[in-house]
């Protein structure tokens, strides 16, 4: 039976390249980086090239840049560590949104149990954080704002730049989770108005257990991990090598192929939905999350089948050799419902009949064409 992976927004394959150079740096001699000698030279020379290159590619310096275990460590540790850094300053208050993904909620639910405020704001029924709200909610004790870019789980993204500004009026570290996003849009972060940003590796074709936080120049930020003086005494511990060589090759490929990735990852949602509604002229279906190009992901669509309960069509989908999620992959094992479709008000019926398509590197058209028809049949025999 054929297989169909549509769910990249969770983890995306390996790019050949990336697992080549990431052997090369596993059969080599290997080398401790913190190491004198000349084994442990050449591991530091290899992180320091890799730091080099996406240091570039998100256009900042690489000394403010912190190789991570992946986006949910990059999240807490860009919270926790200004949370600990604000207390001696005096402010106590945290701002987020409900469409945030679990690194950062259950982390702001942690510091209100130590003592913070935290102001959870809105999001519209495309999933989208209003500025506005942003800075009626901006007080003289807020101390950290934390809004993701594009949401991972109906792909809407937020006005960081916008919000960014606000932050930085009124002297607020701003904190941004880049990971669904990254790879997809261009950043020059030392143009924008961002404090920290979280990256991880596993979802632009790279390896799992790696990632990155951006820490610029002057941001009140205090270590997580304790030990060793690693990552400039900002996140104790070897540094995985073979992983961030293999980030940072996936970073380079991602540079040189954003505008066609962009383009005909969006090429796929759109067949994709023409597909669908043509397999199942008769069972409506609707689109969650903005409607606009502009202001969404590429490769993520939130379908509800309206009529067919969630986990339902999940088992189907499985069964048929159709990987699909119904939203973030940390909580997809779950029975709840979507929090981030919650906080969209959206009516019962859609929110019990979600389902979460991402697209990425080995989809075709001919797979979707091919799936659409699977789905189109699992649909009726659900329906009768």
């Amino acid at each position: 039976m054929k297989s169909y992976y549509f769910d990249h927004a969770a983890t995306t394959p390996m790019h050949p390249e990336v697992a080549q150079a990431m052997l090369a740096v596993m059969q080599g001699s290997g080398g401790n980086p913190s190491s004198m000698h000349a084994f442990g030279r050449a591991a530091k020379g290899q992180v320091s090239a890799a730091r080099d290159l996406i240091a570039a590619a998100v256009g900042c310096r690489p000394a403010e840049l912190v190789f991570t275990s992946g986006g949910t460590e990059s999240d807490n540790a860009a919270i926790i560590g200004t949370a600990a850094a604000m207390k001696q300053s005096g402010k106590s208050h945290i701002i987020t949104s409900m469409a945030e993904h679990h690194a950062v909620l259950h982390t702001c639910e942690r510091l209100a149990r130590e003592g913070f405020t935290v102001t959870y704001l809105p999001v519209d029924k495309s999933g989208r954080v209003s500025a506005d709200d942003v800075r009626a909610a901006i007080t003289p004790e807020t101390g950290l704002i934390t809004i993701m870019h594009g949401n991972n789980e109906v792909g809407t993204l937020n006005p960081i730049e916008e919000i960014g500004e606000l932050a930085k009026a009124s002297g607020v570290t701003f904190h941004v989770d880049a990971v669904q996003s990254f790879g997809l849009y261009e950043y020059r972060l030392h143009q924008l108005p961002v404090d920290l940003m979280s990256f991880s590796a596993h979802k632009i074709n790279g390896p799992q257990g790696v990632g990155a936080l951006y820490i610029a120049n002057g941001t009140p930020f205090e270590p997580v991990a304790h030990g060793g003086s690693q990552e400039r005494k900002r996140r104790a511990g070897t540094e995985n090598v073979a992983g961030i060589v293999g980030f940072a090759k996936a970073v380079d490929i991602c540079v040189n192929n954003r505008e066609e990735k962009k383009l005909f990852l969006d090429k796929l949602r759109r067949e994709w939905v023409e597909r669908l509604q043509e397999a199942m002229p008769h069972i409506p279906i609707v689109i969650n999350g903005h409607e606009d190009a502009e202001s969404r992901l590429p490769h993520i669509v939130n379908i509800s089948f309206i009529g067919i309960d969630t986990e339902t069509m999940l088992m189907n989908l499985d069964i048929a050799g159709i990987a699909a999620s119904s939203g973030s992959a940390c909580t997809s094992g779950a029975l709840e419902r979507s929090h981030v479709l919650r906080a969209m008000g959206l009516p019962e019926d859609r929110l019990n009949s979600a389902v979460r398509f991402s697209f990425g590197l080995g989809n075709t058209m001919e797979d979707l064409e091919d799936a659409a028809q699977i789905v189109g049949k699992i649909a009726a025999r659900a329906r009768t």
